[in-house]
């Protein structure tokens, strides 16, 4: 199974205001911390907020963050609001009764506990696990900073 960009930035969206959580992130800081675009970023944050994951500030200082603490928002919470489906064969997206090999196939039996292990860890993992302590250079969030210091 191979994840979306749209999972994968909203992966890093969330792991961003983990190491920025002693003030709000802008979408441009992270937009440019990750080389993406701020209309992108936008339209990943909009089905996060309205799962209760993330909050947007209104206003002049405003921005976002966590809904949540990082502790409380599991990888599976992520992966399955941005994911469109799991569908790991076709006989996943049809009806698998009506495959002729339905009695003698183990096929869906096989990837349908492939997919529920796949989740259980990721259920397993919250945004928080996910931080390490270097994690703050890796994000960017030193260097945007200093930069930002230099232009004012």
């Amino acid at each position: 199974m191979r994840l979306t960009k749209q999972t994968n930035y909203a992966m890093q969206m969330l792991m961003y205001c983990v190491a920025n959580k002693d003030k709000l992130s802008r979408v441009s800081e992270i937009a440019k911390a990750y080389s993406v675009s701020e209309l992108f970023l936008f339209k990943i944050l909009n089905p996060l907020v309205e799962a209760g994951l993330m909050q947007t500030v209104r206003g002049r200082n405003g921005g976002i963050r966590l809904a949540k603490p990082a502790v409380d928002i599991t990888v599976a919470d992520v992966v399955q609001i941005t994911e469109d489906n799991f569908a790991m064969a076709a006989c996943f997206v049809n009806d698998a009764a009506k495959c002729p090999l339905v009695n003698a196939c183990g096929l869906n039996m096989t990837l349908s506990r492939a997919l529920k292990a796949f989740l259980d860890v990721l259920s397993a993992t919250t945004i928080a696990d996910l931080q390490r302590p270097t994690n703050r250079i890796r994000l960017g969030i030193d260097r945007l900073q200093e930069t930002c210091k230099m232009a004012n």
